[in-house]
């Protein structure tokens, strides 16, 4: 795996054992090719991080800083080790669960990345369904900020109050989605982007 663009970009990352499926490099490219120049300047949240690929492309590609949340040690001594090896700065990487994290933290982001463990079968936690219906997420989202979330793509798109789907792309067995909170709704804002 490796960083796609930007200041870090055709430099390798490593990927922890408790990452199972890490976001490939074309959903990556993916989705900073709809966000294009949006990336510049932004302060970036990446939940459920894992090797921290979001976030560190994110960095490359001009963000101002990102706060790396995993609640596995091994994946954030990983990310750690991914920023130094990119020499990417303004990031860190924290050791805790989303909601957790969310309920205590007081920062506002630009982008806020969810890439959780696929929602597979009935009884399994839905993740991105949670955050949504945590009540949480609005807080954090700077005006105009995006909520990006990747699912399977053969999972329905979780609705809750207060967000809206404004788009929804496929790749594979993977679908981007991008939430915006009802505060600072921007509809249509990636028809033009690709």
């Amino acid at each position: 795996m490796r960083i796609i663009a930007g200041k870090a970009g055709r430099i390798a990352i490593k990927v922890p054992s408790a990452v199972a499926r890490p976001t490939t490099d074309f959903v990556r490219q993916a989705v900073f090719s709809i966000l294009g120049e949006r990336v510049a300047n932004t302060r970036v949240l990446d939940l459920f991080a894992g090797s921290g690929a979001i976030g560190l492309e994110a960095l490359s590609r001009g963000a101002a800083s990102c706060v790396f949340v995993d609640e596995h040690r091994q994946a954030c001594a990983v990310i750690t080790e991914n920023l130094t090896r990119t020499r990417l700065e303004r990031g860190r990487a924290i050791k805790a669960e989303a909601i957790p994290f969310l309920k205590r933290d007081t920062a506002a982001y630009d982008l806020i990345f969810a890439d959780p463990p696929y929602w597979k079968h009935h009884g399994d936690k839905n993740h991105v369904g949670d955050l949504l219906l945590s009540g949480l997420l609005a807080p954090r989202l700077a005006p105009g900020g995006w909520f990006i979330a990747e699912i399977s793509a053969s999972q329905t798109s979780p609705a809750a109050g207060g967000f809206s789907l404004t788009d929804r792309r496929e790749y594979g067995g993977s679908a981007i989605l991008f939430y915006q909170s009802g505060q600072g709704l921007q509809s249509n804002a990636f028809k033009d982007s690709e």
